[in-house]
């Protein structure tokens, strides 16, 4: 296997990487599974996508009856609150009773048809940039963390219910700006913080556009990629690859914990 510390080839079972003296460099065989699966096997920006549109159709199949309830032209094909809660919104409700696993959930759940194409649109166009920088768990982790940061500004300051990936698109983007001023590629730079300035002066002039939760993930997005070390510098190691399966844990509880709750709660009614 490949030690997670400093890239040389050694033996599984060493009890210390003989030329870095990493302890427990395999961790009893866990290190190459995870080197396997995030490797080669597992797609985390695909995965993401993935997620999104199902919850979306799920969050529809929940609460048929609020589907045609609005037809306008950001609200069409809009899911209800009560469904929205029952998978993981944040905010309103969610952060007054703490749930906090939302600030997970939330950022997998969308509210009309447009606001789901254009989410996805971005992630599936900066996530696989950001998975070459930098890794596909640091890639995860930065996206999660962005999103987080993101709802826990807009709950603090604001409180309403939201929901969205776009706080952690931000973070995207700021994640890339860190890279290219690392690399000194001042034209993608540039580009990227003129995409991010129209991306967040557009929240003024549109309705329903959570600017708290932009900005958060902004900062999320450049703490997250300022912290870690791009694939060309070193390689991921087993660290921040168990913190993404974490996440991912996490957010699968948090979606659990969200249904099993609000259900309940409907049903005391």
């Amino acid at each position: 296997m490949i030690c997670p510390e400093c890239g040389k080839l050694i033996g599984v079972d060493e009890e210390k990487c003989p030329f870095c003296g990493a302890w427990r460099p395999g961790m009893f065989g866990m290190t190459q599974r995870m080197q396997r699966l995030f490797g080669r096997q597992l797609d985390l920006i695909g995965a993401i996508t993935i997620a999104c549109v199902a919850l979306y159709v799920v969050a529809l199949i929940l609460q048929p009856d609020a589907i045609f309830r609005s037809f306008g032209l950001f609200s069409l094909l809009s899911p209800g609150s009560r469904a929205l809660y029952q998978l993981g919104m944040t905010g309103g409700v969610a952060w007054q009773e703490g749930w906090w696993w939302t600030l997970l959930t939330a950022q997998y759940l969308h509210g009309g048809i447009l606001h789901i194409f254009f989410n996805v649109l971005w992630i599936r166009n900066l996530g696989p940039t950001v998975e070459e920088a930098f890794g596909p768990a640091r890639a995860f982790v930065i996206f999660n963390l962005a999103g987080v940061l993101g709802f826990l500004v807009s709950n603090l300051v604001a409180g309403s219910p939201t929901i969205g990936a776009s706080g952690a698109i931000f973070g995207l983007l700021a994640a890339l700006i860190v890279y290219s001023r690392r690399r000194g590629i001042s034209h993608l730079s540039a580009q990227l913080w003129q995409w991010a300035l129209i991306l967040f002066a557009f929240g003024f002039f549109m309705s329903g556009v959570n600017n708290w939760a932009h900005g958060g993930g902004f900062v999320g997005g450049w703490i997250g990629a300022s912290l870690m070390r791009p694939t060309d510098e070193r390689r991921e190691g087993r660290g921040v690859q168990l913190l993404a399966l974490l996440l991912i844990v996490a957010t699968l509880i948090g979606f659990a914990l969200s249904f099993v709750t609000v259900t309940g709660i409907l049903i005391g009614r």
